[in-house]
């Protein structure tokens, strides 16, 4: 029954990684990352999937809510999508997007890179599954985080 699960939530981030696809395509490198919110936005719909855009959440430090963060989409409720419009990630963007699924509970993320000529995904699982993550070109094979 897990690997069912984790085959409908695979599903799911190749559904948005699909739509993020399309929105490169259409608009290619250049952009604000607010116009590829909204043209990504519109792909979502268009697929039927359920989404929140720019939802306040809360971050807790030690039970204590300690400030609040704008989550770029939150699809289906568990898949939080974090945009960059940046010419290349960088290993402080894949920490931020993994301190965002332990600040807010999730397991899965993506962060997606609309800026870069080529479109540029990294598949976040929550720091507490121990799946190490990388960007590419890293100029030291051990991740930083």
């Amino acid at each position: 029954m897990e690997n069912e699960k984790e085959k409908i939530e695979d599903e799911l981030t190749y559904k948005i990684i699909g739509c993020a696809m399309k929105v490169h395509s259409t608009l290619g490198n250049g952009f604000q990352e607010v116009i590829y919110q909204r043209a990504l936005a519109i792909e979502l719909r268009k697929t039927g999937i359920d989404f929140s855009r720019e939802l306040e959440m809360p971050i807790f430090y030690e039970g204590e809510e300690i400030g609040t963060r704008r989550v770029d989409f939150l699809v289906e409720g568990e898949v939080l999508v974090e945009l960059k419009a940046l010419v290349g990630l960088e290993d402080v963007h894949l920490a931020q997007g993994l301190n965002y699924l332990a600040a807010y509970k999730l397991d899965k993320g993506l962060l997606i890179n609309l800026g870069a000529k080529s479109l540029e995904v990294k598949r976040l699982r929550h720091p507490k599954n121990k799946i190490p993550a990388t960007i590419p070109n890293n100029k030291s094979n051990n991740p930083k985080i």
